[in-house]
């Protein structure tokens, strides 16, 4: 097995990058909202089953493809299926990254302003109407928007340049315990605020009756979209990977933390919503209206308020280093001196493609692609479409171009895992999971 320089320095530190990857990108900004317009307590058990039955094998098929080479992306396919078409998987990996960290920056800056205002505001007694209106001047502010979308690309830069034992294991190291610690302490205050116990029910309970075909649909998107699955972001982040770890459990731990996070996200922000009689329909601004609520009622709200969106921001940031560094690590082949010069580069051009999805709620806010606005346009695409074909790509070539001895060696390697399970993964990989994204897209068609 060919070795480089650049590697994770431990276990712990490939998994809290690997989950902080998923946790900033899925759990906390993107799957209350999905589950508040599509069924919540139904769309969370279906959501569940798909993280567990497709996402944690596409997840392990995915490390086995890094691991095995040794090397980032569309290299990586390259040298499983030489002088093939296969490599275009890795492609379409660089440039579903390179457009999901366009539109996400965006949340990432509008996280940016409230972590400042944070510090310079007294939200003691501020009503949730207060907060929806600082949300909209937020959002709708031209210069503003695109200002925090620019410094948070530069956070993201001056990380990714540093590479991945200094800069993105670093930071991932004391980011994500922190914001363990003080999504469990939210968790707590939200669930005694009065009327608490309806959020709970509505997220926890399932109500299958209300589901219908886009509820299966978002669950399965949203199971590959908090993994960051079909970007294959885990081929290249298990690239860094020692021989010596067990890909099983590394894919186990990032799946449960991933889980973890999700219902103490649910958990922090619908019993909030239903307490304030709040809609939990009401999309992405929950973030943003529903939490800053909840702190201004408790004593000390100004300092969770700053805890909390410096802590999101860690989260947040987590998962933009490990876009970045997709693209980076195609920039780069693995040659450490074109790091620095490719993530300035490659950075400021993500910077630029942003620039119409911060000015959507605002100049740029008429619905001109489909519908919707350029945001929401690419939120679209990326989640429904470029995730799924990554993802469907991936559960064909892996037990199609690797001999199956080849991918039980590499994935018993560290690990003491049976063949049975082995068998099983197998199965899921090579024909569960492609018919289960196929009939996603099939209803996307509208054919079903």
């Amino acid at each position: 097995m060919p070795q480089k320089t650049d590697q994770w320095t431990s276990k712990l530190g490939f998994i809290l990058a690997a989950a902080g990857s998923a946790i900033g990108l899925g759990a906390i900004w993107k799957l209350p909202y999905v589950a508040g317009t599509s069924g919540g307590g139904a769309f969370f058990v279906i959501f569940l089953l798909f993280t567990i039955l497709l996402g944690l094998p596409l997840l392990l098929a995915e490390f086995t493809v890094g691991r095995h080479t040794q090397k980032e992306a569309i290299s990586a396919y390259r040298t499983i299926a030489p002088g093939s078409k296969w490599h275009w998987i890795g492609k379409l990996g660089v440039c579903t990254s390179f457009l999901l960290l366009s539109f996400y920056s965006v949340v990432g800056g509008w996280i940016v302003v409230y972590l400042y205002r944070a510090f310079t505001l007294n939200i003691n007694g501020m009503s949730p109407d207060e907060f929806g209106a600082m949300f909209e001047n937020t959002i709708a502010n031209p210069y503003l928007a695109v200002f925090a979308h620019l410094i948070f690309i530069l956070m993201t830069i001056l990380v990714v340049q540093g590479g991945v034992q200094k800069g993105i294991e670093r930071s991932s190291k004391w980011m994500m315990p922190a914001l363990f610690v003080l999504f469990i302490l939210i968790v707590i205050r939200s669930l005694t605020l009065d009327g608490a116990a309806e959020g709970v029910r509505f997220f926890l309970l399932p109500d299958f009756s209300s589901m219908t075909g886009d509820t299966i649909l978002y669950a399965l998107g949203q199971a590959f979209f908090s993994l960051s699955l079909g970007v294959s972001i885990m081929v290249t982040y298990s690239s860094y990977l020692k021989s010596k770890e067990s890909l099983p459990k590394s894919a186990v731990s990032i799946v449960g933390l991933t889980i973890f996070i999700s219902l103490l996200a649910g958990l922090a922000i619908f019993p909030a919503v239903f307490a304030f009689g709040l809609e939990p329909t009401e999309g992405p601004p929950l973030l943003f209206i529903v939490l800053p609520a909840v702190f201004s009622s408790i004593p000390l709200g100004n300092l969770f308020f700053i805890l909390f969106m410096a802590l999101l921001l860690f989260a947040t940031l987590t998962s933009a280093f490990s876009l970045l560094e997709m693209v980076v690590a195609s920039m780069t082949k693995n040659d450490p001196t074109k790091r620095k010069k490719s993530a300035w580069i490659a950075g400021m051009l993500i910077f630029m493609m942003g620039i119409p999805s911060a000015l959507s709620y605002g100049v740029l806010s008429d619905p001109y692609f489909f519908g919707l606005t350029f945001f929401d346009f690419l939120d679209f695409v990326v989640s429904n479409i470029l995730l799924p074909i990554g993802a469907l790509l991936i559960a064909i070539f892996v037990p199609l171009k690797i001999n199956k001895k080849t991918l039980a060696a590499e994935i018993q390697q560290g690990s003491s895992i049976k063949m049975f399970w082995f068998n099983i993964w197998f199965v899921l990989v090579k024909y569960i999971i492609p018919i289960a994204i196929v009939f996603a897209f099939l209803h996307v068609l509208g054919i079903i």
